[in-house]
């Protein structure tokens, strides 16, 4: 398992949230319950199981609604 967190340009309102979330939430290999997305800092915080998933699938997911990554950081969790 990995921790991602995912730096988005600034969120513009809380639907912006609700679409992230429930985009990160839908894909393989995320841990749902972990799924945490920061209206006031434009970040996303979730672990990821990495031999279902890569953080790309999960970037490409995220730009796939319209929203820019700025930096991802992965670590082992």
């Amino acid at each position: 398992m990995k921790k991602a967190i995912i730096q988005l340009e600034p969120l513009t309102c809380p639907s912006c949230v609700q679409k992230i979330e429930g985009a990160t939430k839908s894909l393989d290999g995320v841990e749902k319950e972990s799924v945490n997305v920061l209206f006031n800092s434009s970040k996303a915080k979730f672990d990821f199981d990495d031999e279902k998933i890569s953080i790309e699938e999960i970037v490409k997911a995220i730009t796939a609604l319209g929203y820019d990554v700025k930096k991802t950081q992965v670590k082992d969790k």
